[in-house]
């Protein structure tokens, strides 16, 4: 027998945990699914209750709701998955987007499924993808590394991880630490296509697509700008120069440049790390 309309998608959602993408800045970005179950949901939980009002006020969604982030999802969590055990519709959204991308809702859909009980999702807007939609690099194959670590150090470590994946690379990044981090993955990196993707569906989006150097300095003359940031990064070349053919090409540079500008120059030429070509010229000169 033939499933009816309604046994395919039901009137009312049964009881269980439903991860429900939200807009990440047009509210027309909403499903109508969605708003379907957050009407019928009986706990909305949310990463801020704030943020997550203005879309509910909007819609007309009055509904209880309980805020779970970095700061309280140990404590919460209990809570929320005895909301689950009594038979509750319990809908989980983020501040924008699709939840679990950079959040802890990873752990909540993890006990729940352990605990048996319903979890489904509502997909919908994303910032990752969109932003490797309008970032104009390939999109067959591509890593999304969340923020990278505050700390120099570690950061440079992470994107030296980052520089070996033969894949484009998606990364969250903060306005005010744009301008030195663009400076560093070119320095890892080498001067690699890029996009700076900003304020994704809102009324100053804009996706600026240059080479790494490029970006950094625009941004660097112009100040940083305002808003959610989205790094988008090409894959590293698909053939990397020799060693010997890097050293053949640099001794010709260091006979007319200073080894900053030979290894800037090459660096642009093979899209190979300035740094890497740098420490290579140093090396070349000390045996002259």
């Amino acid at each position: 027998m033939k499933p009816t309309s309604s046994q395919i998608h039901p009137t009312s959602i049964p009881p269980g945990l439903y991860i429900v993408a939200t807009p990440i800045g047009n509210l027309k970005d909403i499903s109508l699914r969605a708003l379907e179950t957050l009407k019928e949901a009986d706990l909305i939980v949310c990463e801020d209750t704030r943020v997550s009002g203005k879309l509910l006020s909007h819609y007309g969604i009055k509904k209880t709701t309980l805020s779970y982030n970095d700061h309280n999802a140990d404590e919460r969590r209990p809570k929320i998955l005895n909301e689950l055990a009594s038979g509750k519709k319990v809908a989980l959204i983020s501040d924008a987007g699709t939840p679990l991308v950079s959040d802890p809702g990873y752990k909540l859909v993890r006990e729940a499924f352990a605990e048996g009980h319903y979890v489904t999702t509502l997909p919908g807007a994303s910032s990752v993808i969109a932003a490797l939609c309008l970032s104009g690099l390939p999109t067959n194959r591509f890593l999304f590394a969340g923020f990278l670590p505050a700390k120099q150090e570690a950061c440079r470590k992470e994107i030296q991880e980052l520089a070996r994946i033969p894949s484009t690379v998606v990364l969250f990044e903060s306005a005010h630490r744009l301008i030195e981090t663009l400076a560093l993955l070119h320095e890892v990196m080498g001067n690699r296509d890029a996009a700076v993707v900003r304020e994704i569906t809102k009324m100053f989006e804009e996706s600026r697509r240059n080479s790494l150097q490029e970006l950094h300095d625009y941004y660097e003359k112009n100040g940083e700008p305002k808003g959610e940031v989205v790094i988008v990064i090409a894959p590293p070349p698909e053939e990397r120069a020799s060693e010997d053919s890097v050293k053949s090409k640099l001794a010709l540079l260091l006979k007319s440049h200073s080894v900053k500008e030979a290894a800037t120059i090459l660096a642009e030429d093979t899209g190979l790390p300035r740094k890497e070509i740098y420490s290579l010229a140093l090396a070349m000169m000390d045996k002259k």
